[in-house]
């Protein structure tokens, strides 16, 4: 059950978060929030694959 939550959540990450790769940000320059989103779809994506 706690797998199909994360795979649940990745899927809500991919609609509305937005992607940094399309975008191109650098992340020496990225701000603490977007640091924050990447390291949340980050965290997600992992728990989803395991």
């Amino acid at each position: 059950m706690k797998k199909s939550v994360y795979k649940f959540l990745a899927k809500l990450n991919k609609t509305l978060l937005p992607s940094f790769t399309k975008k191109r940000l650098n992340l020496s320059k990225a701000s603490k929030f977007q640091l924050a989103i990447i390291g949340w779809r980050y965290f997600v994506t992992t728990k989803a694959l395991d």
